[in-house]
């Protein structure tokens, strides 16, 4: 019932009514009253959907910040690169469920609760998607420490490499330093040759340098069988050279707690046993460079059931 209704309606059931001037004025009174609280809310409301834009606007620049942050990751190491795709399908799924929150906040009409509560799982999304970046950059770090240790070791033995006394290479994931078993040793033999005592204590010299690594020497031969009374097969002869040289490097400055000492025998080839060329290259000492423990990916995530 309109205002002037009802006060109409009051001053004819009561003794003592108002002068008209007076009842006008209090009708403008109510609706001027009105009229301000009308604003208060407008203004009210204007300000909550101000709020929530900014928001969101902060949302995004976060999310376009991350997606600049992981564009500038290393390409150049499969593991890496795997990881780089995983994270960026993660961010691409954020921006999504942005997209997804602003429809759903239009929709409701600013329905700024829903909002808040939508907010703080995207909030927890994005928590999780810088851990997952600080992680890759650890990796793509750990990688090029890799990397610059690979290039210092060529360049180190750059001269026993051109001689052919030894090869740096990565194999199976795993850096290492390989010497054909002829620079070494003698066939069947694990005394050390005067040749390879000097390449070996040019080789002990570099790696004693090399602070925190630890090293496994592996001993490998072709498939041609030894039967000897101390070496009944090539699994006691690859595990004596190797055992030999761990010995030797020692002698040579290098701390035992960072080698240990592996024979393979003719179990781990690098070419087919199909002629005495491949055959010499099967026959070898390997320097196997273990990774630290700070490059290996985070366990954190695993858990036991």
């Amino acid at each position: 019932m309109p205002i002037r209704r009802i006060l109409s309606v009051l001053c004819l059931t009561t003794c003592a009514c108002v002068t008209t001037g007076t009842f006008d004025a209090k009708v403008a009174e109510l609706d001027a009253l009105r009229a301000q609280h009308d604003r208060d809310a407008a203004a009210r409301e204007k300000a909550a959907k101000a709020d929530a834009d900014a928001k969101i606007a902060a949302l995004k620049a976060q999310i376009a910040q991350a997606a600049k942050d992981l564009e500038g990751t290393t390409a150049s190491l499969a593991q890496t690169s795997r990881d780089r795709d995983e994270t960026r399908k993660h961010l691409d799924d954020q921006v999504a469920l942005v997209g997804e929150l602003k429809k759903r906040l239009e929709k409701l009409g600013q329905n700024v609760d829903r909002l808040m509560s939508e907010k703080g799982q995207l909030n927890q999304v994005l928590e999780d998607s810088k851990a997952r970046l600080e992680e890759l950059r650890k990796q793509r770090e750990a990688a090029e420490s890799r990397l610059a240790t690979f290039r210092k070791l060529i360049e180190r033995f750059q001269s026993m490499i051109d001689s052919g006394q030894l090869k740096v290479i990565v194999r199976n994931g795993r850096m290492l330093i390989s010497m054909p078993d002829n620079v070494l040793f003698d066939s069947g033999k694990t005394g050390i040759k005067a040749g390879g005592l000097t390449a070996l204590g040019k080789v002990a010299e570099v790696l004693a340098s090399i602070a925190d690594r630890h090293f496994v020497v592996a001993g490998h031969t072709d498939d041609v069988p030894i039967h000897t009374p101390r070496f009944p097969s090539n699994w006691d002869l690859s595990t004596a050279r190797a055992v030999e040289v761990v010995n030797f490097l020692v002698g040579h400055g290098m701390k035992p707690q960072a080698l240990s000492a592996s024979g393979y025998g003719e179990f781990d080839p690098v070419a087919a046993n199909d002629t005495a060329e491949n055959k010499a290259l099967n026959r070898r000492i390997e320097i196997v460079l273990q990774p630290n423990l700070a490059e290996l990916p985070s366990l954190e995530s695993l858990t036991t059931k």
